[in-house]
């Protein structure tokens, strides 16, 4: 009578050897190490990115509470004393007050038509199938491949030859056309994502196309007017190309960057006023600053809302 083999025996299969706990389980230490190397790396890029962002701002606002002769000793040195004095130098004899206000009336004008007549073409576009919806969105789109370095020249003349060229209407009506194509793509697909119930039952109960738009459908789009408003502002503040070309025969009529970019041309003198220029610099960031830390949760919310419908 044979005996059989048992596990382990001469006769028998050697028994498989355990894996390591980490091995057998997705979650384990070797996991958790390599996670630990990636959150490592993502943050060091991220205070990285802080840092190159936050830096020069932060720079720029210290550099503003100094005297010019301790910018030009040491130009990374703290403030030894606040000097609010380059501030009131900056908005008077630099003219910044005059240029901010320039740019503060053409801003006004120029992003309330772009997101009256962008949310109306839009909305259009979005809800209502008519002949040559599709090609009239894709002209629109189109503006967004074409540089706008390629149209200053023709524009040029164009406004010369209309009456318009170093004026204020002139030139909202040109950030207006500038920023239209972006305005109309971005709120064209948020338009879509809106629920379309909302619309038929405001028709069925006989409300106009008008009324519709602006007391139901205008609502509702918040989030992306707010998104898109956000980015129009912040192209129209920081505009420099088009009003230098097209608003440059008149300093009384220079907009912020434009009166900047000539300060800091002007202080290549000697008895330069650096505290003024930086303190000028600061000026023109703040309402960026403000309008951006104000606004970013709707910003969000409107970069995500299509998403998420």
């Amino acid at each position: 009578m044979t005996a059989t083999a048992s596990p382990g025996t001469a006769g028998g299969p050697a028994p498989a050897k355990a894996a390591p706990a980490s091995a057998r389980q997705p979650g384990g230490a070797g996991g958790r190490a390599e996670g630990g190397v990636l959150n490592a790396f993502a943050h060091s890029f991220l205070v990285l990115w802080v840092v190159m962002a936050v830096g020069p701002v932060l720079w720029i606002a210290l550099s503003s509470l100094r005297p010019t002769g301790d910018i030009t000793g040491d130009p990374f040195g703290l403030p030894t004393g606040i000097h609010w004095e380059n501030f009131t130098t900056a908005w008077t004899e630099a003219s910044v007050g005059r240029y901010a206000l320039n740019s503060v009336i053409v801003l006004a004008f120029s992003l309330t038509g772009t997101m009256l007549l962008g949310a109306m073409a839009a909305y259009v576009i979005a809800r209502y199938d008519f002949l040559g919806n599709r090609a009239v969105h894709y002209l629109f789109i189109g503006g967004l491949m074409f540089p706008v370095f390629l149209a200053l020249v023709p524009l040029y003349f164009v406004m010369d030859n209309l009456g318009l060229l170093n004026t204020r209407p002139g030139l909202v009506l040109v950030y207006i056309g500038y920023s239209l194509p972006f305005t109309i793509f971005f709120l064209t697909a948020f338009f879509r994502t809106l629920p379309g119930a909302v619309h038929e039952a405001a028709t069925i109960d006989g409300a106009s196309h008008t009324r519709i738009f602006f007391q139901i459908m205008l609502p509702m789009a918040k989030p992306g007017l707010v998104s898109i408003g956000i980015f129009n502002f912040l192209g129209h503040w920081n505009q420099f190309v088009l009003p230098r070309v097209l608003n440059n025969a008149d300093e009384e009529n220079f907009v912020l960057p434009q009166g900047l970019a000539s300060l800091m041309v002007q202080q290549g003198s000697y008895d330069a006023n650096w505290g003024a220029l930086y303190a000028g610099l600061t000026i023109a960031m703040l309402p960026i600053l403000v309008v951006y830390l104000t606004f970013q949760r709707q910003v969000q919310a409107g970069l995500t809302a299509g998403a998420l419908k």
